[in-house]
């Protein structure tokens, strides 16, 4: 029962962070669930591809929500969506082919690695926190920068947030149009890995009640606690100034490596 319950916090929180933050699952969704799976014996050796795998699945919904809701309130623009949105898709592809070939401490490393760059680069680089001028997407951004964002989001089960919206924050755009940005642009992703991890699991797990390397009891009570978290932050929550929401995202990517690492 507390297990139940730390999921639907999870999924709460997941929900709160996608509208807020752009952040699909992978961020809040893979630490927990990560540190659930470890205290069971019969799955603890495939606990970090459950967690990414069920991240995958829960981004599919949490980010495609709100991706409508954004479309149906005329937050997105196709500019900053294409063609970054097919290049992130071609990526997802070979991001999530390439998991199923690696094991538990590398991805828990890659994870780890991939956060602090994440954080660093928020902070030390200049126009995230203050903003920049507004500028277009250079072709080879477009291109090199999509199929990166795209397998690196699809191996690590994060949905690409982390990398979409500081480039795009850095092209002069406001956290608010990043970050409506960022949920369509992790559909690809989601849709790719979640895929990908069903059939790369298919007969590996001893338990009932997986889809490959998708945990469905997880994953219902993710999907369900998120939306409520979606509707939940819609209603109750204000406004945030956008250097304060710069701010606030660099912070939860702390939190979120310091949840991984202990």
């Amino acid at each position: 029962m507390n297990d139940i319950v730390i999921i639907a916090l999870a999924g709460f929180t997941t929900g709160i962070t996608t509208v807020l933050f752009g952040f699909g699952g992978g961020f809040v969704v893979v630490p927990f669930v990560y540190q659930l799976l470890l205290r069971q014996p019969d799955v603890a050796g495939n606990a970090l591809h459950i967690a990414v795998a069920t991240s995958t699945a829960v981004m599919i919904f949490n980010a495609g929500w709100v991706s409508y809701r954004n479309w149906r309130a005329g937050k997105l623009s196709s500019q900053i969506l294409f063609p970054l949105l097919g290049f992130i898709a071609i990526g997802a592809v070979a991001g999530s082919w390439l998991a199923g070939t690696i094991g538990e401490a590398l991805i828990r490393g890659l994870f780890i690695v991939y956060m602090v760059v994440a954080i660093a680069d928020c902070l030390l680089r200049k126009g995230f926190i203050g903003g920049s001028a507004p500028r277009r997407l250079a072709p080879v951004t477009v291109t090199g920068g999509g199929v990166l964002i795209g397998m690196i989001a699809a191996l690590l089960g994060l949905g690409g947030s982390v990398m979409t919206v500081p480039l795009l924050r850095r092209h002069g755009h406001t956290m608010r149009d990043c970050i409506s940005a960022a949920n369509p642009l992790s559909l690809p992703v989601a849709l790719c890995g979640a895929t990908t991890y069903a059939i790369s699991g298919w007969h590996h797990m001893p338990a009932s009640g997986y889809l490959g390397f998708i945990n469905l009891k997880i994953l219902a009570v993710l999907v369900l606690t998120g939306w409520a978290g979606s509707v939940f932050s819609r209603s109750n929550i204000p406004a945030v100034p956008d250097i304060w929401h710069a701010r606030v995202y660099v912070l939860l990517l702390c939190v979120v490596l310091l949840a991984m690492l202990i």
